[in-house]
């Protein structure tokens, strides 16, 4: 069967009416705060809107049909074209004129990885910085998932999309009709970022950073307005721990908030994905905050203020805060983790590769993954001492069928295989071992920070320019989960039939 490309282009067309209508909320932005660049950001969403309305106009007559081949072209696309039109705003205003870096830039914040090549996030215009936050709020539920809530006026069904959109091995419904499971999701989605808007402000964060920060927070994405990210409050405790609370709640599924609201807690806990996510959060703070108590050293000093460290709730506060910005894939920094011993560097590497829940903001492998894994693990045992007995892998009380297990078996092959594959790219630029594994896992986990030259306290403006476009292709994958967008490179999927 022919691809429906009429289709295809229809939804690009709708994709970049979403992104130059965000564009002109930037500019409203712009204009209050009287930044300067109000005129470029206006002229960078109309560009935007008037070309997506130019190709949904001579697509309109198109066969109102999408199958799973087109829903997997329409995901990965639409990204690429979201981040190439998002481009515009860095570009128009000169706030980034290299159009790699602003690709990268933009991707970054589109698959809410955090990374920037920006040297003085501070003198950023305000309607600029804006959007970068905005690009990741937009990202981290997912452009697809947003529009699919509108494909019903197109005629259009969306479940081919959400299947390759949904993060995770399933996609668990709210709702029978999928345009509103994407309501009810951003729905929830706003509502926590309102709330945290609101905390921030209170707590003593300006209006503006108080907006960008909960844009950021709430995508798991890690985009700051300040140089030094979140260690620039590190004097006020309680913004930390807002933050903390609402990372939290980005890498949970949203599926649980849902519930959570309905009033049906047992839900929540039974589901053994929280309760693992739950562990390991509280493990590894544990771990951390005893190395930083006793054993960091006094010289060591955060970003931009000194920590307390003899003080057991700031070892405490420093470790929670990192172990949920890595596991979540985050990205926002207090300290500098990769001076916390070796130890600890080599832990918070190892949490690269956790990620959040299912069904959440959140990057990396997600916890049901590996939840799945271990089961299986552990059952190999039972069935070499019992080879004729039937033991199948139990989820929330439910059998898993063999197809998800191995579909969760070849993902985490693959993303080693990605893993591998990225990190000899970066080698191949004559980039150390320390910081190519580093680049690898958090572009790839969609985290932010890295290790060496790439830490917490740098950026990737040093990242040579191939090095930039290679990282953007990881991130892309590690947003999409590998099949969405390496299926694509297969012959088979292009062949009509």
């Amino acid at each position: 069967m022919k691809l429906n490309y009429k289709i295809i282009f229809h939804f690009f067309g709708l994709l970049l009416l979403f992104s130059g209508g965000f564009m002109l909320l930037a500019t409203l932005i712009s204009l209050v705060y009287n930044d300067g660049v109000t005129q470029e950001l206006f002229s960078a969403g109309l560009v935007t809107l008037i070309a997506g309305g130019v190709v949904m106009l001579f697509t309109k007559r198109h066969r109102k049909e999408m199958n799973k081949r087109e829903g997997y072209i329409v995901v990965t696309f639409g990204w690429i074209i979201m981040a190439l039109s998002g481009t515009l705003p860095y570009i128009f205003t000169a706030s980034i004129p290299s159009f790699t870096n602003a690709f990268f830039e933009t991707m970054s914040g589109f698959t809410t990885t955090g990374a920037t090549i920006l040297n003085d996030i501070e003198a950023v215009p305000k309607g600029v910085l804006f959007w970068r936050s905005l690009t990741h709020w937009i990202g981290g539920m997912g452009i697809i998932v947003l529009a699919i809530a509108i494909l019903p006026l197109l005629g259009i069904g969306g479940m081919q999309l959400f299947a390759a959109e949904a993060p995770g091995p399933n996609a668990d419904k709210l709702h029978p009709r999928i345009t509103d499971t994407a309501k009810r999701l951003w729905l929830i989605y706003f509502a926590y970022t309102a709330a945290e808007t609101i905390l921030l402000q209170v707590a003593g964060m300006s209006f503006f950073d108080a907006v960008n920060h909960a844009l950021s927070t709430l995508s798991t994405g890690g985009f700051s307005t300040k140089n030094a990210s979140v260690a620039h409050w590190n004097n006020q405790p309680i913004i930390q721990y807002i933050i903390i609370v609402f990372m939290f709640l980005a890498g949970t599924n949203f599926v649980l908030s849902y519930f959570a609201f309905k009033g049906k807690f047992q839900k929540i806990l039974h589901d053994e994905e929280f309760k693992l996510y739950f562990k390991f959060i509280a493990i590894f703070t544990a771990i951390a905050a005893l190395i930083i108590y006793f054993k960091a050293d006094v010289s060591v000093s955060s970003i931009a203020h000194p920590m307390v460290w003899g003080e057991a709730e700031s070892a405490f506060r420093h470790g929670l805060f990192q172990v949920i910005s890595v596991i979540t894939t985050t990205g926002f920094v207090t300290a500098d983790f990769t001076l916390w011993t070796p130890f600890l560097v080599v832990l918070f590497f190892g949490l690269m590769f956790l990620g959040g829940s299912a069904g959440s903001t959140s990057g990396g492998v997600k916890v049901v993954r590996h939840l799945l894994l271990i089961k299986n693990g552990f059952l190999e045992f039972k069935r070499t001492l019992h080879p004729n007995a039937i033991v199948p892998v139990r989820y929330n009380t439910k059998s898993i069928s063999g197809d998800i297990v191995f579909n969760v078996l070849g993902f985490f092959i693959l993303y080693l295989l990605s893993f591998i594959i990225g990190a000899l790219g970066f080698s191949l630029l004559e980039i150390d071992f320390q910081s190519s594994i580093g680049l690898a896992a958090s572009s790839l986990g969609n985290v932010g920070p890295a290790l060496g030259d790439f830490g917490p306290v740098n950026n990737y403006a040093n990242l040579p320019s191939v090095g930039k476009w290679w990282c953007s292709f990881l991130m892309l994958i590690g947003r999409l989960e590998l099949f969405t967008v390496l299926i694509l490179f297969t012959p088979f999927f292009w062949r009509n039939r």
